[in-house]
């Protein structure tokens, strides 16, 4: 962007440790009021929604930080932006004030059709040129920077000549926006496609990480899916405790989709990643603390 609007560049917001804020849970949070520290809403199931949920989403964002995370910003289409469906997303994060916008580095259908569904990209340099070229459009649109996200992939194109995480660290830096890490769908991707999900969060550029994604998912044992349904599994604990320890932390939200338990259990399981991360930052701090006294 050549001019971008001077709150884009803003510090990013460290959040704290938030859940993504389901139906199932409305009356929980209106009426508990949790000490969970923000809150991620899907952006499409508000963008055209009045009523109840509307009315819950204005009361939640009077009392938490909010963070609208999208599923059809199609930002790897072919087809031209929909420039409706951006003047929605734009109204809603200034209705709720929204911290962070975030969407997937996918598309999600062609010829003014949406599959409903996180469409696997080829990584190719006319594929980037393509996308960095849309999320300067977007950003211009909306009036601040995006935050994309790895999606889980299950399928790869045999034209990529780039990998995902050098395709994203590229997209961030040539289109100045942000990046949402997905740690779990780095472990999903990794297991489905054979790569070195530690090399993934080293090739990130880690200043343009907005925050992370945590989440369980379905083991086929051939291949894994990225369903959102069950704990975090140790591996992917492991792989966050990675990710901290690169980016010194960062805000952290727990995504919880099918099978949603009680509140009470899906924030105590993002409260998982407020400790690791603190413990991994304490013996970070010590370490630099033990090198100092060395070097003097």
């Amino acid at each position: 962007m050549s001019n971008a609007p001077s709150r884009s560049r803003s510090p990013l917001p460290h959040l704290g440790y938030g859940v993504g804020l389901r139906s199932v849970h409305f009356q929980h949070v209106l009426d508990a009021q949790p000490k969970v520290d923000w809150f991620e809403i899907v952006s499409e199931n508000f963008m055209d929604s009045g009523g109840r949920p509307l009315a819950v989403l204005d009361a939640v964002a009077e009392r938490y930080p909010i963070v609208l995370h999208g599923v059809s910003l199609s930002i790897g289409s072919t087809d031209p932006l929909n420039r409706a469906y951006l003047a929605k997303l734009k109204a809603l994060a200034e209705r709720v004030e929204a911290k962070i916008v975030s969407d997937h580095l996918c598309w999600t259908g062609v010829a003014g059709r949406n599959t409903h569904d996180l469409l696997p990209m080829p990584y190719t340099e006319e594929a980037l040129a393509h996308t960095v070229k849309r999320v300067k459009q977007v950003q211009e649109l909306l009036g601040r920077r995006i935050a994309i996200e790895n999606p889980s992939s299950y399928v790869e194109f045999a034209s990529s000549t780039i990998g995902e995480a050098e395709f994203l660290a590229r997209l961030a830096q040539e289109a100045d926006c942000l990046l949402q890490v997905d740690v779990n769908n780095v472990y999903v991707s990794a297991f489905n496609h054979g790569f070195d999900a530690r090399a993934w969060l080293d090739t990130i550029p880690q200043e343009r990480i907005a925050y992370y994604h945590l989440a369980g998912h379905t083991n086929r044992g051939t291949h894994i899916i990225d369903t959102h349904s069950d704990h975090v599994i140790p591996a992917v604990w492991e792989l966050y405790d990675h990710a901290v320890a690169l980016s010194g932390g960062r805000s952290t939200l727990l995504e919880w989709d099918e099978d949603i338990p009680a509140f009470d259990v899906v924030h105590a399981e993002v409260l998982k990643a407020k400790t690791r991360a603190e413990r991994v930052l304490g013996k970070s701090a010590a370490k630099r603390k033990v090198a100092k006294a060395g070097a003097r």
